[in-house]
């Protein structure tokens, strides 16, 4: 079953979160109409600007591990370098 670690965030080089599900669609529409109490609703992260996709949930919990303690700018130029435009991805995902 596939897994896919994700980064939300409200602005170009704002906030981030790092996360990972077995259902990206759900889960960013979750993030974005604010269910779930946390990081992402207090500071109101509901831009998809980051997805990628792991055959397996546990590759995709370690990469989500190593990526939570990576620093600020390795998130970030992973952004900018798949998605330059740090556009909301959620529209192109349902």
């Amino acid at each position: 079953m596939a897994a896919y670690v994700y980064i939300m965030a409200k602005r170009r080089y704002g906030a981030i979160y790092v996360g990972v599900t077995s259902d990206p669609v759900r889960r960013a529409w979750e993030h974005r109409e604010g269910i779930l109490p946390g990081f992402t609703s207090k500071y109101r992260l509901h831009e998809l600007v980051y997805c990628e996709m792991h055959e397996s949930i546990t590759d995709a919990i370690q990469r989500e591990h190593n990526m939570k303690h990576w620093p600020r700018r390795w998130k970030t130029a992973l952004v900018d370098k798949m998605y330059p435009a740090w556009d909301d991805l959620y529209p192109g995902i349902i």
